[in-house]
Formats: C-alpha cells, sequence, structure tokens
C-alpha cells in the first residue's frame, strides 16, 4: 500500500519513513528540502522535491496510487512562530488546507497529522487528556489546531478519515544511528544540550528558573522519535482498517524538567556541561505531561524507547558518529 509522507526528510518524517517499511508499507516521501535532509531517505524510497501547497500535488497522489497521507510538513519552532507568524499561518495552514483539499480531489481517504500538544497552552489539570481544553499560548500551536479543524469538517462533510497525533516533546534517535535530529538553527532541548557536550556550543542556556514547577525551570514530556514513528503507523493501520476520526495524545506520561535533561546528559555523556541562565521565552507554558491511555487502550500502542537515559543515550549515538549532522553523511 503506498502512502505519501510529506515532510519526510524532517526529523520525525525520516524515522516513520522506516517504519512503513519495516511495517510492509510502501512510502512515497514529498518535501521541498527548505529544512529536511535528502540523506535522511533511505535510497530505495521514491523522493518528490515538491511543495505541499503546488497544485501539481494532485497528480502525485493519482499517479502513485496513494491510499494515505501522512503530513508532516511544516514549521515547528515556537520561537519563531512568535516572531515571524506569517510564513507560519502560510505553510502551516494554507499549505495544509490545499494538501488535504487536493487529497479530497484525489479521492485519498485517509489522513495521518502531526499535531502537537501546544494545542493545549497552559494546562488546567496535568497530565493532559484529549478532551482538556484548547487554548494555545503561541503561533505554532494555533496553526495546528486550525488545521485539526480544518479535518474534522473534511471529515464530518466528505467523508474521510484522520488520526491526529498531539506530540509531547520528541527526541532521541534510530538505534543503528544513522539518522537523527538536524534542525538549522537548532531549537531543541536535547540536541542543543548534547551540542554543548561536543563543544560546538560554549554553554547551554536554561530560559527561565521561577516556574512553579520542583527545580523552577520547565517540565516536559520527552517520547522517543522511534515510538512516535510506531504510532503512526498503528494510526494508520486502524484508518485502513475502518476506524473512525480520533485525536490521540503521544507521549511517555513522565515529566522531566529542563535540569533533569542536563543532568542526564552530563551523566550519559560523561562530559560537564556548562549551563547559562536567561529570562523566560514568549509562549512557553510550565508544564507539560500527556495522558497517553487512550491511544494504548483504541490502537494498542506500547512505548519502549522511551526511558530518559535511553532516549539521550541514542540521541549522543547521533550526534557523536555525526557531529555535523547530515553533512557527514
Amino acid at each position: 500500500m503506498n502512502i505519501l509522507v510529506t515532510g519526510g526528510a524532517g526529523y520525525i518524517g525520516s524515522h516513520t519513513v522506516r517504519a512503513l517499511i519495516h511495517a510492509g508499507f510502501t512510502p512515497i516521501v514529498v518535501d521541498n528540502f527548505s529544512r529536511g535532509h535528502r540523506n535522511a531517505i533511505p535510497s530505495d524510497v521514491k523522493v518528490i522535491e515538491l511543495d505541499i501547497a503546488n497544485p501539481k500535488i494532485i497528480n502525485v497522489l493519482r499517479d502513485n496510487n496513494i491510499k494515505g497521507i501522512m503530513h508532516f510538513a511544516a514549521h515547528s519552532q515556537v520561537g519563531e512562530s512568535m516572531i515571524n507568524p506569517s510564513i507560519y499561518y502560510e505553510n502551516n495552514v494554507v499549505g495544509s488546507y490545499r494538501l488535504i483539499e487536493s487529497a479530497r480531489q484525489a479521492g485519498v481517504q485517509h489522513f495521518v497529522f502531526s499535531s502537537t500538544a501546544a494545542v493545549y497552552g497552559e494546562p488546567e489539570v496535568v497530565p493532559i487528556v484529549e478532551t482538556s481544553k484548547l487554548q494555545p499560548t503561541n503561533v505554532y500551536g494555533r496553526t495546528k489546531l486550525m488545521i485539526e479543524d480544518m479535518l474534522h469538517d473534511y471529515s464530518s462533510i466528505y467523508g474521510s478519515t484522520y488520526v491526529a497525533l498531539r506530540y509531547f516533546n520528541a527526541a532521541g534517535a534510530d538505534e543503528s544511528g544513522e539518522i537523527g535530529e538536524d534542525h538549522s538553527p537548532e531549537t531543541h532541548l536535547i540536541p542543543l544540550v548534547l551540542e554543548t557536550a561536543l563543544g560546538k556550543r560554549p554553554h547551554i542556556t536554561v530560559f527561565g528558573t521561577d516556574y512553579d514547577t520542583i527545580d523552577g525551570t520547565c517540565i516536559r514530556d520527552y517520547i522517543h522519535v522511534t515510538d512516535l514513528a510506531s504510532a503512526h503507523v498503528l494510526a494508520m493501520n486502524y484508518l485502513v482498517g475502518g476506524g473512525e476520526s480520533r485525536v490521540f495524545n503521544l507521549g511517555s506520561g513522565n515529566g522531566f524538567s529542563v535540569k533533569d535533561i542536563i543532568d542526564t546528559a552530563k551523566n550519559v555523556t560523561g562530559i560537564n556541561i556548562p549551563v547559562e541562565y536567561g529570562e523566560r521565552r514568549k509562549g512557553d507554558p510550565s508544564t507539560l505531561i500527556a495522558s497517553s491511555d487512550c491511544i494504548k487502550d483504541i490502537l494498542g500502542w506500547n512505548p519502549k524507547h522511551s526511558e530518559l537515559s535511553q532516549i539521550i543515550s541514542d540521541a549522543w549515538r547521533w550526534h557523536r558518529l555525526h557531529p555535523s549532522g547530515y553533512d557527514d553523511i
């Protein structure tokens, strides 16, 4: 079965491409390579360089007999979204609308969407469940919620089906060390900490030490990217098997502070990582922890790699083997 993977050259998309292959699907990647890496895609996977907003996407869907779409193509930096919202509304919202409408016209019925925990904003209750109030505090989260709403309306009116997966903090790397996280600029905490351990950065900056948490720093729920990829495969199988449209949280259910991450990285690497402290970043909630009971109960998802030490160990392997990221491949 042919599955279109938009943004398949990105961090989560490239890991999911491998998971699809292992599950017996045939992934076909569409990526405009504005932020992805061609070397992240196996050489035997068909790759089409195209923006999701391009009208030619309809021909890609029809000509390749696409049965389902996994949609990862989006800008995803919270800070950038608060500085330059226009590119987030253009790329995430407008681009996704054109992709969803192209899928409708091409008769593609199944859609697995890469959403985010940022749709919850500052949660009123932790752990967060799927029925928690949706109140995003940043532009990135608002764009993802708009896309969820589009998918819901298309499903209700046109009869397509979708699963929206609300990720918490994706981290780690494939255990082979062949693919991993490589953003430019890098904004995610774990790779920034590990780049500091490698000496590529003079220090890691902790943004905010006055949050209402046990040590004053933000708390997040980290999920291994391999576990994340497996959830996408389960979601597509669920839809192909006749499952109704759903929203699922994806997280480990455990919260770790910024200081926890740095301390674990010090233990894993054996390096005393320099730390500096700065002001809070605009739009950062203090605590995000998931309840993933729903996806476990309905899809049988079972995260196997999301212990913090394993996440950081796998990420460290990738960074040690490829200190310049995909430029080393």
